[in-house]
């Protein structure tokens, strides 16, 4: 009896088929093929780019033709007799976006980052990424739901209406970036699209999560007011723990000292560890992890790159350069294959149609108020000019950010408003990548902010040895002089933070000071994303 039921389990334990019909041996062949066809679409990605760029083909940029190759073969596939087992290997999970590509590309944006553009435009950028995107959601939710109260478009609850706002104000402009890149476009004009795809794609995270809290409990004056602080507390919480990692990082490479020869393995790979670990420490907490690691890439670079050996400086400026810019492409490619596969709610034209017209809307209400409000508190030498604003509008395309809060919306709202909200949300992204990624460098070369050069006019706004302070304003008699003054205040308390960095922090953090940091500083790759390509360098 004994050997009879031995016999009965290892006749289980060998069965050739799971319950599902497949082998192990199947799975581990459709697993292989499936990264098979991936590294295939990568390699004829990169190829195609490179081809693209070397003949100055502006009107298919690299981001666009990883998408269309996405979509082709993902087309083939889903008309083709494939596997679903192979199928498997290329759906697009959120979880896989939020944790594995998001990270490289946003710490690289940090890396990267100059600060002298940057934070002599921060006032500008933080108008526009906060204020600016709340005013795309709320334009393009209120203008979708009236569309569906008066029968334009298919009729969702208010509340849904300002999710999908939210998640259709998420900027990607990767490929506009790029372009301008190449095409060498005035330097302050970058930094304000570079500066607000990084920050809006937080707000439009936490509006969408924030709008989703709403929707499932009652909501109230108190409810919402909570959001609001909820939201600040997240954001100034995200922040702390990343710039904290940031200086843990510092002083652990400061005093470790892992910069001899036999130990430069470990410290490549401390430094490597260390982002991904802000990251996941902001997610634990129930933060932002996309705010913590961009800040922890800007306090890697500012003060504990400097403490590495000329060889790990060399090893983690390539690195990140390279992970970033596989992530980039294979975020492209694995949203247009995607697209391509998953099941779509066709029947809802109108709602796709009108939806297009709302965001274009909704995005010239962002961008030329904010730009209002910024001109009114700088200086006639600093004001934004139209043709730069017509740029900001005109560069809003919408890329993965928006493409996964879609895709997490089907899980989150009931069946057919998700469906119609991701379908819609589809067809944007397509339509923008390609149409206003093709015609990027034609409208750049129309506003004739070609060749203001990439590094533009911020000569003039840089004061000190190595501040990053705003040219001061005039003490004339105005309106607005109050809050010229309050302006002035601001810039002079830049100005001591400038001071304190170069006398206590980087002292402190660093194993040099300020100006044999500046003589030891080289050219850094930087990312399509936010590589400032040889001009990204902390000062």
């Amino acid at each position: 009896m004994a050997m009879e039921d031995e016999h009965q389990l290892m006749a289980i334990q060998i069965s050739p088929a799971d319950a599902n019909g497949t082998t192990p041996g199947k799975e581990q062949q459709a697993a292989g093929v499936g990264i098979l066809l991936q590294i295939m679409m990568l390699v004829l990605s990169f190829v195609l780019g490179h081809v693209l760029r070397r003949h100055k083909f502006y009107y298919l940029p690299e981001a666009s033709a990883s998408l269309l190759i996405g979509l082709i073969v993902g087309g083939l596939a889903s008309i083709s007799n494939t596997e679903n087992s192979i199928r498997a290997w290329f759906n697009f999970h959120e979880e896989f976006f939020f944790l594995f590509l998001l990270p490289p590309i946003i710490f690289q944006s940090g890396f990267s980052l100059s600060p002298k553009p940057f934070f002599s435009n921060f006032g500008a950028i933080v108008t526009f990424a906060i204020l600016g995107t709340f005013i795309a959601s709320v334009v393009t939710g209120i203008l979708v739901y009236l569309g569906g109260l008066i029968y334009l478009t298919y009729r969702l609850p208010f509340v849904e209406c300002l999710m999908f706002g939210a998640l259709i104000s998420a900027t990607d402009p990767v490929t506009v970036l790029s372009i301008f890149q190449e095409l060498g476009t005035d330097m302050n004009l970058y930094a304000l699209v570079f500066g607000e795809s990084v920050l809006n794609d937080v707000m439009a995270i936490s509006l969408y999560r924030t709008m989703s809290l709403v929707r499932s409990h009652a909501t109230s004056g108190e409810n919402f007011f909570m959001v609001v602080v909820r939201f600040l507390e997240t954001f100034v919480g995200s922040l702390s723990a990343g710039v904290g990692v940031g200086f843990t990082s510092a002083l652990l490479f400061k005093y470790a000292g892992l910069d001899i020869d036999n130990l430069q393995n470990l410290e490549c790979c401390l430094f490597v560890l260390f982002p991904y670990f802000s990251y996941m420490l902001a997610e634990g907490l129930g933060l932002s992890g996309i705010v913590s690691i961009l800040f922890t890439g800007m306090v890697m670079k500012h003060y504990t790159y400097s403490n590495l050996s000329e060889n790990s400086q060399r090893f983690a400026s390539s690195f990140f350069h390279l992970i970033s810019s596989l992530a980039e492409t294979f975020v492209f490619i694995y949203m247009g294959f995607d697209i391509a596969m998953e099941q779509h709610s066709w029947s809802h034209v109108g709602f796709i149609f009108f939806s297009i017209i709302f965001i274009v809307v909704a995005r010239a209400a962002n961008v030329f108020s904010c730009v209002y409000l910024v001109n009114l508190v700088r200086p006639a030498h600093r004001q934004i000019p139209l043709k730069h604003q017509k740029a900001l509008w005109y560069g809003g395309l919408r890329g993965a950010m928006a493409f996964a809060l879609a895709l997490q919306s089907v899980h989150d709202l009931p069946e057919g408003h998700g469906q119609t909200i991701f379908t819609a949300t589809t067809a944007i992204v397509v339509l923008t990548v390609l149409l206003i990624g093709g015609s990027t460098g034609t409208m750049l070369e129309a506003l004739q902010v070609v060749g203001d050069g990439i590094e533009g006019t911020l000569g003039e706004s840089f004061e000190g040895n190595n501040g990053y302070i705003a040219p001061s304003y005039n003490d004339e008699g105005s309106s607005g002089n109050r809050i010229k003054m309050k302006l002035k205040e601001f810039h002079q308390s830049t100005a001591s933070f400038t001071a304190l960095d170069r006398n206590y922090l980087t002292p402190f953090f660093t194993s040099q000071n300020g100006d044999e940091e500046d003589e030891l500083d080289e050219p850094m790759p930087g990312s399509t994303r936010g590589g400032f390509h040889g001009h990204g360098q902390q000062s």
